[in-house]
């Protein structure tokens, strides 16, 4: 770990900032900044940029912006501060789609089945908007998977860094493939083309089967989301030699 560099000094201000205003005004902080699903009627068109700034405690945005010095500082260095920033909320807004779309499929594949059954649009609308309260689906305890991811897909807003986060992960691990890493619960140095991997590989198998090893309440598609994107731009500059030029 070298030093912090400017461009993510200041993003991690940032970060910081909006924690503490969300610990001011929490309900206010997280309906207006966090990302709801497109068709709630919380969703603002700013929020798939403000969530990356939003964390849930103490712990997430500790996590996360140790992160963002730890492998962005090294890309800001060798991009510069242009390139560093558009690759940084790119992957974001990449996060940011996968989640959505992954949400979309939930959210629609549960309103077709309860279609099926005979409940109306009116209906089910009514359930979505009115009936249920933000985070009330944490209280239904005897929902199927499809019922689950059908309420928290329309209810639950995402937030935080992790989907850019990763991102800078994955571009970190392009550049610097044999650089050792270390999880924090098993601290065996392991190189960054093969730590990287498995880290994505969990969050897909999270996302696929619902079973977290990490805890509840982890957007898993957003993190494959910002690695995807991170890894195509990554991937795309340094093929084209793209290193070389700075956005100064």
């Amino acid at each position: 770990m070298g030093r912090i560099t400017e461009t993510v000094k200041v993003l991690i201000i940032i970060n910081v900032l909006f924690f503490v205003g969300k610990l001011t005004m929490p309900d206010l902080a997280d309906r207006l900044f966090s990302l709801y699903y497109f068709e709630n009627p919380n969703f603002g068109f700013w929020q798939p940029i403000t969530h990356m700034f939003m964390h849930g405690d103490i712990g997430h945005i500790l996590f996360n912006m140790f992160g963002l010095w730890m492998f962005g500082s090294p890309l800001e260095i060798r991009w510069g501060r242009n390139k560093f920033l558009f690759f940084y909320f790119s992957a974001g807004l990449g996060a940011a789609l996968i989640h959505t779309l992954v949400n979309y499929y939930h959210f629609h594949a549960g309103f077709d089945t309860l279609l099926a059954v005979g409940a109306s649009e009116n209906e089910i609308w009514d359930v979505v908007n009115n009936t249920l309260k933000e985070g009330s689906y944490r209280e239904l305890k005897d929902l199927g998977t499809q019922a689950q991811n059908f309420f928290t897909s329309y209810n639950t807003p995402a937030l935080g860094a992790s989907g850019a986060i990763y991102g800078v992960l994955v571009a970190f691990g392009l550049m610097y493939p044999n650089m050792e890493l270390m999880l924090i619960f098993l601290p065996i140095p392991i190189k960054a083309k093969y730590f990287i991997p498995v880290l994505i590989l969990i969050d897909l198998f999270s996302g696929i089967t619902g079973f977290s090893l990490f805890g509840q309440g982890i957007a898993h598609w957003a993190h494959i989301g910002g690695a995807l994107f991170g890894f195509l731009m990554a991937y795309y500059w340094k093929r084209n030699s793209f290193n070389d030029k700075r956005w100064n």
